[in-house]
């Protein structure tokens, strides 16, 4: 039987975002780096791999003294009175 890490897939997103969550892992919880960890969050949300990132978003949350529901309630609030992602060029509301 082979092991969990044979089976872990790679994202084809992960040298991006693994930039994104070290940035994370420096920055404050600003209302646009709060919208980016709710949305890799989500996307990684059960991936079979990048498990790295997947436990740095973790720290991440643990970092700013947050749950995942307060994480998403705050962020629901911030997509709904304001475009965060707004006159950020190429940075775009990319939730696959």
């Amino acid at each position: 039987m082979a092991d969990a890490s044979q089976q872990d897939q790679q994202h084809p997103l992960w040298s991006t975002d693994r930039a994104i969550v070290n940035s994370l892992l420096q920055g404050e919880p600003t209302d646009f780096n709060l919208a980016e960890l709710a949305r890799l969050r989500i996307r990684y949300n059960g991936f079979p791999g990048a498990r790295d990132i997947q436990k740095d978003l973790d720290r991440a949350l643990e970092q700013w003294g947050m749950a995942e529901e307060e994480l998403f309630s705050r962020t629901r609030e911030i997509h709904k009175a304001a475009q965060v992602y707004r006159g950020r060029g190429s940075q775009r509301e990319d939730w696959s």
